[in-house]
């Protein structure tokens, strides 16, 4: 089951995504939906490439990015928080007197993603064991970023496993970084920020640069859908 995401109280999520970067939903996919999500890792041909994040010294674990046609309830997904999450891009690009680029749906976003060389599909499957973790990083593919992604849990911590908490890391301007650590419930979404968000200053609103990760998985396995709203080069 995938609960309707227009249901949600999106004032409510925003007003969230205001003050800290990042807003846990209510429950969004039912455990037997999680699972058959998670189950897709080992199914090698739905996927365009394989990361090991240890060869690239991105932290340690492995993900792999989904090929086009995206299954479908990654492609519903991906549709449905698009509409409820470009208020929220529009608005911190104003702010910040950036522009912003985002057209009214998806579809015509990720053509105009494909017009710039931005090919290749983003959505991403992650797997994390005992000692793995993820640097903190910013997913940017390409000129084109949408400043919204979401990640949605697929295990249930302290069952499926221990640690691996969701790391966000923001740079406030003349300030010390903020930190915010989440715990992702199995079948919820956080949406969090992409690249930078808009923070009240002196001076009206400054962009403060936003890095996410992964704590240490202290046991057991952690399975997590990503969806980043541009393609990439």
């Amino acid at each position: 089951m995938i609960s309707d995401v227009a249901g949600f109280d999106w004032p409510a999520l925003t007003a969230e995504l205001n003050d800290t970067g990042c807003a846990l939903t209510p429950p969004l996919l039912s455990a037997r939906k999680c699972r058959e999500l998670s189950a897709l890792y080992d199914d090698v041909g739905r996927f365009r490439s394989t990361i090991d994040m240890a060869r690239f010294r991105f932290g340690s674990g492995q993900y792999r990015y989904f090929a086009y046609p995206l299954p479908d309830p990654v492609a519903r997904l991906r549709a449905a928080f698009y509409p409820h999450l470009l208020p929220i891009a529009r608005d911190w690009a104003a702010k910040l007197g950036w522009d912003a680029p985002w057209p009214d749906d998806l579809e015509t976003w990720l053509d105009r993603c494909h017009r710039a060389g931005q090919v290749r599909p983003t959505p991403i499957l992650l797997r994390y064991g005992a000692g793995d973790w993820n640097a903190l990083h910013r997913d940017l593919y390409g000129e084109l970023v949408f400043p919204l992604q979401v990640v949605i849990g697929l295990d249930a911590p302290g069952t499926d496993h221990t640690g691996g908490e969701f790391l966000l890391v923001e740079q406030r301007p003349r300030a010390q970084s903020r930190g915010t650590v989440t715990q992702l419930p199995q079948g919820h979404a956080l949406i969090f920020t992409t690249r930078d968000r808009p923070v009240r200053s002196t001076r009206g609103w400054s962009a403060a640069p936003v890095r996410h990760g992964v704590s240490t998985v202290r046991t057991g396995i952690r399975h997590t859908l990503g969806l980043v709203f541009h393609d990439a080069t």
